[in-house]
Formats: structure tokens, sequence, C-alpha cells
């Protein structure tokens, strides 16, 4: 047991991976729990003080999507800058800062807001401090603007404790949307890199010299540009009709990147088609939520395409390929996890449809949604639980 805890915390993304993995299952079994009860006429006592469907969307961003981000940067970032890995000390005190977040919201109905508050808080800047000191040794532009994506990510989740204390009125809402919006925003800056990258190494190992993914630089900016422009616009309360041209020029500009990227080629691979099936639920999710925003659809269709399709889907994706990688394993997605992929994909569009579908169906497509999540990230603790236990192959 011991020596599984010193490998768990050697590196960044065993210690977050395996977290994130945990807390996927956890939380959404909870949540599933609730809405059965609920379902029931029951009413059933919590712990936290939010109502449950905030504390629902609060987890999800900023305790799943969180824990993600810690393993994926605290492992990308040593490797852009030729630094040294976080050791032990840190990667231990980082966990304890997410865990420490995580019961605090859990038991925030007991403690002081203020509390709760400062605890829940503090993750997303001891990360950030890390990462913005290994970054200054090679500062490149397309590297640095990733700690302000994660500024946004925390202003948002501070909206969402102003109201909570009662310092702010109605703005956890706000907080949670831009939260998400900065989660999906650094999806449009990594996924862009690294789907087409990967896809290109591996049909150059095939001897394909044709044809390779690529990306016009105008339209990889337009992308990032208003991926990172849309939390902002929200966080300053632009009116609905100028977020909704925006989203949907996102959208636009992420599909038109998509279709440069050979998703043809990846089908029988998945270990690629996960990443292009997460950035066209990007590309759709951003879509949905613009029409949304213009009154044509729901709004909740749309965050809910983009938080499990696109976050889920595409954090799946890279945490399974991130961990083969860096385990000394081949680059060959176990065939269990080849299904994960395609059951979180599936959740999004149950979820999606629930939102519009009528009343007496909405409980069952959120249950049904909330079981295909469960499921997926089940096989992935199933078969990555041994590489993110266990050292290097």
């Amino acid at each position: 047991m011991q020596t599984a805890m010193r490998t768990v915390l050697g590196e960044g993304f065993r210690v977050f991976f395996l977290a994130a993995g945990i807390y996927a299952v956890l939380a959404m079994g909870i949540w599933l729990g609730i809405l059965g009860a609920e379902a029931r006429g029951a009413a059933p006592a919590l712990p936290f003080a939010p109502a449950p469907y905030l504390w629902h969307a609060h987890e999800m961003i900023f305790g799943y999507a969180a824990a993600v981000l810690g393993g994926f940067f605290l492992t990308a970032v040593p490797s852009w800058t030729g630094t040294a890995a976080a050791r032990r000390g840190y990667l231990a005190a980082a966990a304890a800062a997410w865990l420490a977040g995580r019961l605090a919201v859990w038991w925030s109905g007991a403690l002081p807001p203020g509390l709760v508050a400062v605890a829940d808080l503090a993750f997303l800047p001891l990360l950030g401090v890390k990462i913005a000191l290994q970054l200054a040794r090679r500062p490149k532009p397309q590297n640095m603007m990733l700690l302000g994506v994660l500024a946004i990510i925390w202003s948002g989740n501070l909206m969402v404790h102003l109201e909570w204390t009662g310092l702010a009125a109605d703005t956890a809402g706000t907080g949670l949307r831009v939260g998400l919006l900065g989660v999906t925003a650094t999806i449009a800056v990594i996924g862009g890199r690294v789907a087409p990258a990967f896809t290109r190494n591996a049909m150059t190992r095939a001897g394909v010299e044709a044809r390779l993914p690529q990306t016009p630089a105008a339209l990889d900016a337009i992308g990032v540009g208003t991926a990172i422009l849309l939390p902002l616009m929200v966080l300053l309360g632009a009116p609905e009709m100028l977020l909704a041209a925006v989203a949907l020029a996102c959208g636009a500009a992420q599909a038109a990147r998509l279709m440069g990227w050979r998703t043809g080629w990846v089908l029988g691979q998945p270990i690629l088609w996960s990443l292009h099936l997460g950035f066209a639920m990007l590309a759709a999710g951003y879509a949905i939520l613009g029409l949304g925003w213009a009154g044509l659809t729901g709004e909740i269709a749309g965050l809910h395409v983009l938080g499990i399709g696109a976050v889920g889907g595409m954090t799946l994706a890279v945490m399974s390929r991130a961990t083969l990688g860096h385990t000394g394993r081949p680059l060959v997605a176990p065939r269990a996890t080849a299904v994960a992929y395609a059951l979180i994909a599936a959740a999004a569009l149950v979820r999606a449809a629930g939102s519009t579908l009528a009343t007496d169906w909405y409980t069952l497509s959120v249950l049904g949604s909330g079981a295909l999540w469960i499921a997926g990230f089940a096989i992935f603790l199933s078969d990555f639980w041994g590489p993110l236990t266990t050292p290097r192959a």
C-alpha cells in the first residue's frame, strides 16, 4: 500500500487522473441518488448548503475537470519547458488542496461559507503558480495564455462562492458558465494541438506522406480566440444575442479545424478517434449553445454537450493516452476503453435530448445519461488502475 501511494504521488498525471476518475464515478453516483430519491417523492437530508443541481454542476467543473487539468499541466508543462517535474511534496500538497475543496463543499451546510470558499478556491492558484514558474523558463505566448485561461476558470469559481457566502446576489449561475467555458477554452487550445499532431504522427509512422492533418493559422486563431473570448463575455454580462453570435462563430471554427484533421483515417484507432470525437462534441456544443442563446433551442442542451461530450469525452481520451504513454505502454486503447469513449458521447446525446423532451421523459433521460457516464469512467478506472498505481512498464 505504501509503495502504491509513493508511486501515485510520484507523478502529476497519476494522482490527479486517478482522483478524477474516482470522483467522476462518485460525484455522478451521488447526483443520480439525489435525483432518484426526489423522483420517489423523498427529500434526502444533504450535508451541503447549495441546491443539489448547483452542487452537481460545481463539482463536475471545479472538482472533476480541475483534477484533470492538474494532472495534464503537471505532466505536460515540464516537457514543454525542459524543467523538472513536480516533486512528491508538492503533489501531495496539491492533491490535499483539491481534496480539501471537495470535502469543504460537501460539508458546506455545517461549515462557515468563508472557510468553504477559501478551501475550494485554493487549488487552482497553487497549480497556477507552479506551472507559471515552469513556463517562465521558456515563456512562449501560446503556452503562457493558458495561465489566463486558468484565471478565467478560477474567476468563475469565485463568482459561485460570492453568492454562496452572501457577498453578491445571483452570481453562481454566471460563475458556473464561466468555469465551464473556461474549461472548454482549454480544450479548444490543447485539443486543437494534440488531435492533429497525434494523428499526423500516426500517419507518418504508417508511411503516409500526403494530405497530412493541418489547420490554417488564421483558423486556429479564430477557434482559440472566440473560445477564450466567450467566458470573458459571460463574465462581463454581454447581451445574449452577442454571446450567441460568438458561440456560433466558435462552433463553426472548431468544426472547420476538425475538417482538416483526416478523421476518416483514424476510425480504426480508438486512441485517435476519441480525440476527434471529443473535439466534434466541442464544435457541436458551442453551436447548440449559440442557438440556445439566440432563443432557438434550449441553453441547457448546449451546456451539457459541452460538459459531458467535450469535457468528459476529451479528458477521458487525453487521460488514457497520457497514462499509456507516460507509463511506457503501447499507445493502443484497451478494447473496453474504446467502448467507454462511445459511452460518454452517448451520455451527452441522451442528456441533450432529455432537455428538449416532454417532462415525463426528462428524469429518465438524466438518469440514463448519468448511468452511461458512470459506466464509461468505471471502465477507465478498471483499465487504468494498474498503470496509474504501479511503476512504469
